[in-house]
């Protein structure tokens, strides 16, 4: 769906508040408010509050989803696959933290297909992510460790990132990039 100037602002309008309050809080009269227009210009542009979540919520699973295929069909090592994937996590946490707030917090208020397709994607990118990690470990490239507790290690961090990096000041992109990958990937011992 092509989204105009105005319908971008909106959604981003949204996603901070989404973000702050939590999507069920949210009137679209407060993202009028938080806009400085009338409730009612809102509708020239935005259907509804579900509207903007689907927009948000599909957007940014769509593109976990592409980079992922990506990422998974490329012929790569196992460790460079790895730090794709956490790259991918810091460049939309750096890039969109709400959205990804909202991806993350305001799932379930999806409704019907929406709700179906977007958890297809996410068990797609954790299978993905599953077999990138089984791969690995059956080429000696990783740790012969329970794969679980492997993805579930990464993947909590970086689908959290979002609440930790916005809060450290002084922390510099390349910082993250680079410490990032190296504690998810060689730990700290």
């Amino acid at each position: 769906m092509k989204v105009n100037d105005r319908k971008t602002e909106i959604i981003n309008c949204a996603a901070k508040l989404f973000k702050e309050k939590g999507y069920s809080a949210v009137t679209m009269r407060d993202i009028a408010q938080a806009m400085n227009i009338k409730a009612a210009s809102l509708y020239n542009h935005i259907k509804s509050k579900q509207e903007i979540l689907v927009l948000i919520v599909i957007d940014i699973a769509e593109e976990f989803t592409a980079v992922m295929n990506d990422i998974v069909s490329s012929e790569t090592s196992t460790i460079q696959k790895i730090e794709k994937v956490i790259q991918l996590h810091i460049d939309i946490t750096l890039r969109n933290p709400e959205a990804l707030a909202c991806l993350n917090n305001d799932w379930m208020h999806l409704t019907d297909e929406e709700l179906v397709y977007f958890i297809k994607m996410r068990e797609e990118y954790e299978q993905n992510f599953r077999e990138i990690i089984l791969k690995g470990i059956e080429n000696n490239e990783i740790k012969n460790l329970n794969s679980e507790v492997i993805i579930f290690s990464m993947l909590s961090t970086l689908r959290t990132l979002y609440l930790w990096y916005g809060k450290k000041k002084g922390l510099t992109e390349t910082s993250l990039r680079n410490h990032m990958s190296e504690a998810l990937l060689r730990g700290i011992v």
